[in-house]
């Protein structure tokens, strides 16, 4: 089994799934992805739903913002 932390766990198959419900979904692959989170429309198995979101950074940044703050201004505000 292989955990990745932004992603789903990847187990060698074949694969019995059982859900919260008791159904018990079942994969014969090699290898399967199972959903770590929640996202994907074929749950219990991975679709990569989750690349769609970008992880939270810190407070107040942008997803694409690399994590620097701007540098204040040398010149003197105008009146």
């Amino acid at each position: 089994m292989v955990v990745n932390r932004e992603g789903p766990i990847l187990v060698e198959g074949p694969v019995e799934v059982v859900g919260d419900d008791g159904t018990t979904t079942r994969s014969d692959r090699f290898v399967v992805a199972i959903c770590t989170c929640r996202r994907s429309r074929a749950y219990p198995w991975c679709d990569t739903s989750h690349r769609r979101r970008k992880p939270a950074g810190p407070a107040g940044s942008r997803p694409d913002d690399d994590g620097r703050r701007p540098e204040k201004s040398k010149e003197e505000p105008r009146p």
